[in-house]
């Protein structure tokens, strides 16, 4: 069997760096925060998607390095299934085999380890033949840990990968941990990406980590939006202010501000752009969207506050989408029979 090259499988690529996909553009590394380079080398939202006629098992090649030998969990899923999970080691040169449920074509999506940081190097199918998926409309999310899928158990549970399967949308993740407060250079490669949908999800980590005024959060928002219009003058975009945060709700940062101060300043920056003529933007107050029985350590979602987002997210955003067309993925999760969920 010829190993087939994995590039017209792969889903949620935003840049790539040799045969590393990443999210940050390799060519301008140097402007960014540190923090924020850093989880860029994780290929958070990367996947496979195929179909698989006749085909028994899919072999997946890879390199992936995990300090202190930890081992990496490839997970298939079929529409909103889980059909199975592998274990596999991590090596320069690995391959894992996943089974496939007999009598299905698929399609189906192979999440692979995020955190250990494979590189797919190739793909085959064992007993029959493998198919890319047709591609579906390009959504880029940009956002900070919550974004990247913090505290959800699976890639397939974090918020943009669930809201993503809900609206047929190829997600792009462009969450990063630690940072995600505003910074315009990352407009600036946002603007450069190719978009269908965008979505910009940030403003918690600016009443901590890097304190914020409101006033300060108010003209960041404008400029970051205006930054990624440069690119993007017509694409839906959907603002989702910060979440709920028990602990800093009213409790003043550095710079006097709360929570529910910058979230008030986002959510009228956003207002403003539309009534300035921006009639493709649109604004999810983040406030309500979660309780704090859904928050595992006071700020990120568990499985089940990941999931609300995310359908308050598809919610916002299906009025602003094409209407969508009967595809592969659709007919395929149609014919997917009940399994458990991983």
């Amino acid at each position: 069997m010829t190993w087939l090259d994995p590039d017209p499988f792969l889903r949620g690529v935003a840049w790539r760096d040799g045969r590393h996909a990443v999210r940050a553009d390799p060519a301008d590394l140097a402007r960014l925060p540190w923090d924020t380079g850093e989880r860029a080398l994780l290929p958070i939202g990367v996947r496979l998607e195929f179909l698989a006629p006749g085909a028994r098992a899919v072999e997946i090649r890879y390199r992936a390095e995990a300090p202190g030998g930890r081992v990496g969990l490839f997970a298939l899923w079929q529409g909103e299934r889980c059909v199975t999970e592998v274990l596999s080691d991590p090596a320069e040169d690995a391959v894992t085999t996943i089974g496939l449920p007999p009598g299905e074509d698929g399609p189906f999506t192979v999440h692979p380890p995020e955190a250990l940081g494979p590189a797919v190097t190739g793909v085959r199918a064992v007993g029959g033949a493998l198919l890319p998926v047709p591609a579906r409309p390009r959504w880029v999310v940009h956002g900070d840990s919550i974004t990247e899928g913090w505290w959800s158990t699976r890639p397939a549970h974090a918020w943009p990968a669930a809201a993503g399967r809900t609206l047929g949308l190829d997600t792009i993740n462009l969450g990063y941990a630690g940072s995600g407060r505003g910074e315009l250079c990352v407009a600036e490669q946002i603007a450069a990406l190719p978009a269908d949908v965008l979505t910009l999800a940030f403003g918690t980590n600016c009443w901590s980590g890097v304190p914020f005024s409101a006033p300060l959060l108010y003209e960041t928002v404008r400029a970051f939006v205006t930054l990624v219009r440069a690119g993007h003058p017509e694409t839906p975009l959907l603002l989702v202010s910060p979440l709920l945060r028990p602990d800093a709700e009213e409790t003043p940062n550095a710079l006097g501000a709360t929570l529910s101060e910058l979230r008030t300043a986002l959510e009228r920056a956003g207002a403003d752009l539309v009534r300035a003529g921006d009639s493709r933007l649109s604004v999810l107050p983040g406030r309500d969207v979660l309780g704090p029985e859904h928050l595992m350590d006071g700020l990120h979602p568990d499985d089940s506050g990941h999931a609300r987002l995310a359908a308050a997210v598809a919610k916002a955003l299906a009025p602003h989408l094409p209407p969508a067309k009967e595809d592969v993925r659709a007919a395929g999760a149609a014919r997917t029979s009940p399994r458990r969920a991983c």
